[in-house]
């Protein structure tokens, strides 16, 4: 199904959660637990966290570029780094869940699924079509690739109640929508597309009314699509380059979006930080990697 052009954009009240000069800032991830929220720089090898209710901030330097860092069920992190899937303890302490090197590879977006699995993205750094894929990563580190030959994989999220998986291989422009029989992808097909001009979906949300929600990397926008692929909500921001949203606060109502500045002549001054839209929805709860 394709987005209809006449849904009318509003005008968000766009704030910046978080003054930084992310090279490329990902994959947003509130932690209901530790009452933050998480998200990477990916080319700086940076993993940060932000308090809104203190304003307080860490900042974590990993080895290799990271992709996407999220919670763990007995605390820590789990990450996507470039040669395969990392595990900070609460501690600090760094081991390997599943180490997998392929030259000119990197990690890139990731999700846990309502389950508690690790659904991990990797792309070829130079983008090129079928160097990238998708892999289900279980608690005890078995890896089982779901979609192999992708270019870019990134946003991946799931219907409230689990059964529909939605996902995102950038350069195709489409978000797809996969039908679950519990662990596995039954069923692929187009959910919409992002049309030539209006920039290419990246990182995405589902909220508690089974919308999507996706940010449009040079498309300076984020858009919510209705369960039924159409497009009802458009929030115009400042930079071009969004790459990801997500639900945070203590009601998950603030909608958090990461951005970038890399590969801009003259980067927005906000270009790089952390924006947040207060009350834009209403999101679900996050589940933690059980591993």
């Amino acid at each position: 199904m394709r987005a209809s052009a006449s849904a009318a954009p509003r005008k968000p009240g766009v704030e910046v959660a978080v003054r930084e000069w992310a090279e490329l800032g990902e994959g947003p991830t509130w932690d209901p637990v530790a009452g933050h929220l998480i998200w990477v720089d990916i080319l700086n090898s940076r993993v940060h966290t932000y308090d809104p209710a203190t304003g307080g901030r860490t900042v974590l330097a990993t080895e290799q570029h990271v992709g996407a860092a999220k919670p763990r069920a007995g605390g820590g992190l789990v990450v996507n780094l470039r040669d395969g899937i990392g595990l900070y303890g609460p501690d600090g302490a760094f081991s390997w869940l599943v180490r997998d090197p392929v030259a000119g590879r990197r990690g890139n977006d990731a999700a846990v699924a309502p389950d508690g699995a690790l659904w991990a993205g990797t792309m070829r750094y130079d983008e090129a079509p079928g160097g990238g894929s998708l892999t289900r990563v279980a608690p005890d580190g078995t890896a089982t690739e779901v979609f192999p030959d992708v270019a870019v994989s990134n946003g991946t999220g799931w219907s409230p109640d689990g059964t529909l998986m939605y996902y995102v291989d950038s350069p195709t422009r489409r978000i797809d929508v996969c039908r679950m029989d519990g662990q596995r992808v039954v069923d692929r097909r187009e959910f919409t597309v992002v049309a030539e001009g209006d920039g290419f979906p990246d990182g995405l949300t589902v909220d508690a009314d089974g919308c999507v929600w996706v940010a449009l990397w040079d498309g300076g926008q984020v858009r919510r699509y209705t369960p039924s692929g159409a497009l009802d909500r458009v929030l115009r921001l400042p930079v071009p380059r969004p790459t990801a949203c997500a639900f945070g606060g203590r009601d998950l109502r603030d909608l958090y979006v990461t951005t970038a500045r890399v590969g801009l002549d003259r980067p927005h001054p906000m270009a790089g930080s952390v924006l947040v839209i207060r009350g834009a929805g209403q999101g679900l709860p996050g589940a933690a990697f059980a591993g």
